[in-house]
């Protein structure tokens, strides 16, 4: 397996994030930015996610698998909305100890369990032990889209769901520069369109839906970029002025691709097919 190591750059920009995500800086930005502030770190708003939550089919009886997790605010929408209960893992131990303590604080601790965990690995978890998993703009982060499918696959039930989103689709010409300040935090395979259709179907999973999302990423890229320029003196002096810049080009690269449908955002929803 290729090495998916983050960055130098990539480990800053997940650092600060994670490190500094219950801020009140921080929650002022993803305000703005979401309009919503649910525990996000992606392009992933709420009215969004509550469309996703209606394709998951989900209810108390049912479990779901969060995979790159983040700080939990997904998961726990999902899991206060619908009653199921939620394992959520992410590499990035500063982000699950918030998890575990939003889910705390929202009442939900008893239904959730937060465990860091490298997901381009086996996953701790029995064979079809979920209903459900979800991934939301993370999968382009491991190398083997294959491998993770096949994981997914296992711990699913039959008839269960799996919902991804991928925002790094390539749809259009990118020069190499647009792709070097777009890939800068961390690992990124860069997909182009079909792909993920095509390994769905290799699984002998039944796609349910396909959507570009891309719209949404765009004006949430611009929407954070306008937020912490609003507050920069005070992010320079947690991040540090190249910190901050790299952040700001990165959020301006991602906004205009997006924008311009060079470099898209998806949405899948594919079943796990009942064996007769």
């Amino acid at each position: 397996m290729k090495n998916t190591s983050p960055s130098p750059s990539g480990v800053a920009h997940y650092n600060l994030n994670y490190g500094n995500f219950q801020a009140e800086l921080y929650a002022a930005i993803r305000k703005d930015a979401f309009g919503e502030d649910i525990g996000q770190n992606s392009w992933l708003t709420s009215d969004e996610l509550d469309r996703f939550i209606t394709w998951l089919e989900l209810s108390p009886e049912h479990r779901l698998l969060d995979v790159a997790c983040g700080a939990g605010g997904p998961g726990l929408r999902i899991a206060a909305a619908t009653g199921c209960s939620i394992a959520g893992v992410d590499v990035h131990e500063q982000a699950v100890q918030t998890a575990a303590a939003l889910a705390k604080e929202r009442g939900l601790g008893e239904r959730t369990q937060f465990r860091a965990v490298d997901a381009s690995g086996p996953l701790p978890f029995a064979d079809s032990s979920f209903d459900a998993v979800t991934c939301i703009d993370a999968l382009n982060h491991f190398a083997d889209r294959p491998r993770m499918l096949a994981e997914w696959v296992r711990l699913l039930k039959p008839g269960g769901r799996i919902l991804f989103t991928d925002p790094i689709v390539v749809t259009g010409p990118l020069a190499n520069a647009e792709i070097a300040v777009r890939t800068s935090a961390g690992f990124y395979l860069v997909v182009p369109r079909g792909y993920d259709e095509q390994v769905i179907a290799d699984f002998g999973l039944k796609l349910l839906v396909c959507e570009d999302v891309t719209t949404n990423m765009a004006k949430v890229a611009e929407a954070r970029r306008a937020a912490r320029a609003a507050r920069s003196d005070a992010l320079c002096e947690i991040e540090g002025r190249d910190a901050y810049e790299q952040e700001q080009e990165f959020l301006t690269v991602t906004a205009r691709l997006a924008r311009e449908k060079r470099l898209s955002r998806f949405v899948y929803v594919a079943r796990k097919m009942i064996q007769s």
